[in-house]
């Protein structure tokens, strides 16, 4: 299972956050500070539970504001 979590992180603290979420290699493959609504993507692979557990992970990292979790479905369009 593939998940997209955007981070909100407090203002200047993005090297911090970073390097913390770097140190978290287990289900992380990519990431990635970004521009818009969220300050940083970060893309996770692995089972619903290992996914919502590095999610809740990230909620100790205190220079993290607001984490919203997008998680890949399958979607039969009939082609």
């Amino acid at each position: 299972m593939r998940a997209v979590c955007l981070i909100t992180i407090k203002p200047g603290k993005t090297d911090v956050v970073l390097e913390a979420l770097r140190k978290k290699r287990k289900l992380l493959k990519e990431v990635m500070p970004v521009t818009g609504r969220a300050d940083i993507c970060v893309l996770l692979y692995g089972t619903m539970d290992e996914i919502n557990n590095m999610v809740i992970d990230f909620k100790k990292i205190k220079e993290i504001v607001s984490t919203e979790t997008l998680i890949e479905v399958e979607v039969n369009l009939g082609w």
